[in-house]
């Protein structure tokens, strides 16, 4: 230990690596774990997860009291925006959460080394000026968006705006455009359409939410046209210029054709994330990255060079967060010499619109492509919670394979379509069957009774439908 200032040196504080650290930390290692930003807790907690959830969560209550959805119930009110104590929550909830990793840090004795690393060796990074040498360095620098050619980004104009500069806006804007159709753009359109602005999504592909099941694509894309949100599929955006204090977009059919333009207040740019690689020094400690810009490591999130390990969203997998922390939890107890595991054929997603959008395992279409499956599907209009909750939308889908009865991947869309999918998750984690499930006492009334009904309907008895 004599040549090494620490055990374990994390690269990053966002949820994978600050998890990592405090797990590295708990299990006896001298641990470390350097960021750039005045606060810790990565993109997640400081302008993505957490503050997009703050604003989703009070535009809906905005939304119900301003559209008639309290009336319905017996409540009426006449509502106000008051953006900036919007805007104000927001704030506190990163400020809570960001400062309570920093308490946890302390109570770990993890320390943090504030400024950004660059390998300078095999072993070695340099921050803020100064070399430490540790025997593990774990690399977790997460994720930033990707940049769309011929759409220049400035938040701080407020008009072409990434995902960070949404969640500012001083105002609400009297037309937003969304330039993808992916998760991002449609938790902060519906932000913004629920607050009172017109919202255009441009997508590329011929439907929204590319990579979820078809049956949640397609039901997602019509009660998001029934919201109000308009959807313009097979179109790509291939210019985008600021005039005074709009912006004026080029379009053109994904498939060749006329362009047309589209005028707008703010325009967001969310078609994805690429990984935090650059900058890294990578070169340094004989690593390189594949074709995406990612850090290939193996089964125990080791990279080619031993005693640097990788995890988040700089290595292959879906980039979220809780995939991210259960990583960081693994590395930190294989470098202990214990055994971390993550199953990553069970990582659940969720898309915090409403209703939620929520998905765990195989598509209908992937699970088909490996062999002959069993479905069962159950309209939340058939939940005696939901319909009651005036929250009718959505559906649960549970698909299986046809001979063991195995659950192969549920898709859910309902409004607490995020809670619901945990189960879905641990029982596939445990290899359930759809009767297993189905055979499950589900308490009553409550949302979770559809993911009972949609398992029975795999094999022909679901009773409320």
């Amino acid at each position: 230990m004599a040549d090494y200032d620490y055990d374990v040196l994390v690269i990053g504080a966002g949820p994978g690596g600050y998890v990592a650290a405090i797990r590295a930390a708990q299990l006896g290692l001298k641990t470390a774990c350097a960021e750039g930003r005045e606060t810790l807790g990565g993109t997640c907690l400081n302008v993505g997860c957490i503050p997009s959830k703050a604003m989703l969560h009070a535009s809906e209550y905005y939304d119900a009291a301003a559209n008639g959805a309290m009336a319905k119930m017996g409540i009426d009110v006449t509502p106000k925006l008051n953006l900036p104590a919007m805007h104000g929550q927001r704030v506190d909830a990163v400020k809570g959460l960001t400062g309570g990793i920093e308490f946890l840090f302390k109570k770990n004795k993890v320390d943090w080394l504030k400024g950004y690393a660059q390998f300078t060796g095999k072993d070695s990074v340099e921050v803020a000026g100064k070399t430490y040498r540790a025997k593990n360095i774990v690399i977790a620098t997460g994720s930033s968006v990707t940049p769309l050619p011929g759409v220049e980004v400035d938040n701080d104009k407020q008009v072409i705006v990434d995902s960070t500069g949404a969640l500012e806006l001083a105002k609400v804007p009297e037309h937003m455009v969304v330039i993808g159709g992916g998760v991002i753009g449609l938790e902060l359109g519906s932000v913004w359409r629920r607050l009172g602005a017109k919202v255009t999504c441009v997508e590329f592909l011929d439907q929204i939410l590319p990579g979820m099941d078809a049956d949640v694509r397609k039901d997602a894309n019509r009660i998001f046209k029934k919201q109000g949100i308009e959807f313009k599929l097979k179109t790509k955006v291939t210019k985008a210029e600021v005039k005074g204090k709009k912006a004026v977009l080029t379009l053109e059919p994904a498939a060749g054709g006329d362009a047309e333009t589209l005028e707008a207040d703010v325009v967001l740019v969310s078609i994805g994330r690429r990984p935090n690689t650059d900058g890294l020094g990578l070169d340094k400690a004989g690593l390189a990255v594949n074709a995406r810009g990612q850090i290939e490591t193996d089964h125990d999130f080791g990279t080619q060079v031993p005693g640097i390990w990788a995890i988040g969203d700089v290595i292959p997998g879906p980039m979220l967060a809780h995939k991210a922390e259960d990583e960081g939890i693994a590395v930190a107890e294989n470098i202990a010499g214990l055994t971390g595991i993550v199953n990553h054929d069970v990582i659940p997603s969720v898309v915090y619109t409403m209703p939620e959008i929520a998905g765990v395992g195989l598509t209908e279409e992937q699970a088909k492509e490996r062999g002959e499956v069993k479905v069962g599907k159950f309209p939340m209009a058939g939940n005696s919670r939901a319909k009651t909750n005036h929250e009718p939308d959505g559906f649960v889908k549970v698909i299986a394979d046809a001979n063991s009865d195995r659950v192969l991947g549920v898709w859910i869309i309902a409004s607490v379509a995020g809670t619901m999918i945990a189960q879905a998750a641990q029982a596939m984690e445990f290899g359930a069957t759809s009767e297993d499930i189905a055979y499950t006492c589900h308490a009553h009334p409550t949302h979770s009774e559809a993911v009972k009904e949609a398992a029975m309907a795999v094999t022909g008895k679901p009773i409320h439908i």
